[in-house]
């Protein structure tokens, strides 16, 4: 099974509002969920999946092990502990959620680290998140290319991370983008509305139906039932090349995920 292409996203999102959110996803046909440790919702996603009766094989997690964790046997005491609060034996996809400077834990290290967690069964596909190229290339020296499930980065209009994207296309790579609507900048762009008054759509619809097309992973967030329905039927639309070229002029280098301890970018 490879990685559904449309997921739901967690990040912000806690107690009694994300066992709502996962609810309401699930029942709108989302079956793709996404979390990681620092977010601090994995028991209550696990809640929300027991609730929903759907079988175990009908469901890709996805959760991501925090910086602190990779470390020696950490990694690997730190997956099982997120298992146990989501309920679940293995998750389909286990990520490093950042990369840390070398000095602290060498990224060899915690790569195979991760691998071993996928040979003992508790995670299915392994990956990576807010990897840079030179990371990427570390990443596939310690692991192989083929270990790599994908690299969960920012992408959206305004942050189109083309290097990275070109980098992760020549080696096969599929990416996830996360915060594709730009935590909702989307709905103000005039770009956006005038081809989303073209489809009948809106601002958010035609975002995601421009990353669908262009083959990545896409994992929005809601908290209303009628946005995580209207973002689901995104991939009912289909964009001319001129849109398409269209909202790739609208990139800005406008990153929304630049903690302290980020890499240097690409």
């Amino acid at each position: 099974m490879t990685i559904p292409v449309f997921g739901l996203g967690t990040f912000r999102l806690k107690g009694q509002q994300v066992i709502d959110a996962v609810r309401m996803g699930l029942e709108l046909g989302y079956r793709h969920i996404d979390t990681a440790q620092i977010y601090g919702n994995e028991a209550d996603i696990g809640k929300a999946l027991r609730a929903s009766g759907i079988a175990r094989e009908d469901l890709f997690i996805t959760t991501k092990v925090w910086t602190t964790q990779l470390a020696g046997d950490n990694l690997i005491t730190s997956l099982e502990e997120s298992l146990e609060k989501l309920g679940l034996d293995q998750v389909d996809l286990a990520l490093i959620h950042w990369p840390v400077p070398e000095a602290q834990v060498p990224l060899a290290e915690y790569m195979t680290s991760l691998l071993e967690a996928r040979q003992q069964h508790l995670a299915r596909h392994i990956g990576v998140s807010n990897f840079t190229i030179a990371q990427m290339e570390q990443a596939i020296d310690a692991i192989g290319t083929d270990n790599i499930a994908t690299n969960q980065v920012e992408i959206h209009p305004f942050l189109q991370n083309r290097k990275v994207v070109d980098f992760a296309s020549r080696h096969s790579i599929p990416l996830t983008a996360y915060m594709p609507l730009a935590y909702g900048k989307v709905m103000e762009d005039e770009t956006l509305q005038r081809i989303a008054t073209a489809h009948h759509a809106t601002p958010a619809q035609i975002t995601l139906a421009w990353l669908l097309q262009q083959g990545f992973v896409v994992i929005p967030s809601s908290t209303r039932r009628e946005h995580l329905k209207a973002n689901l039927e995104a991939r009912k639309i289909t964009l001319t090349g001129e849109e398409m070229q269209a909202i790739a002029a609208l990139d800005r280098g406008e990153r929304l995920a630049n903690p302290d301890f980020a890499p240097e970018w690409d």
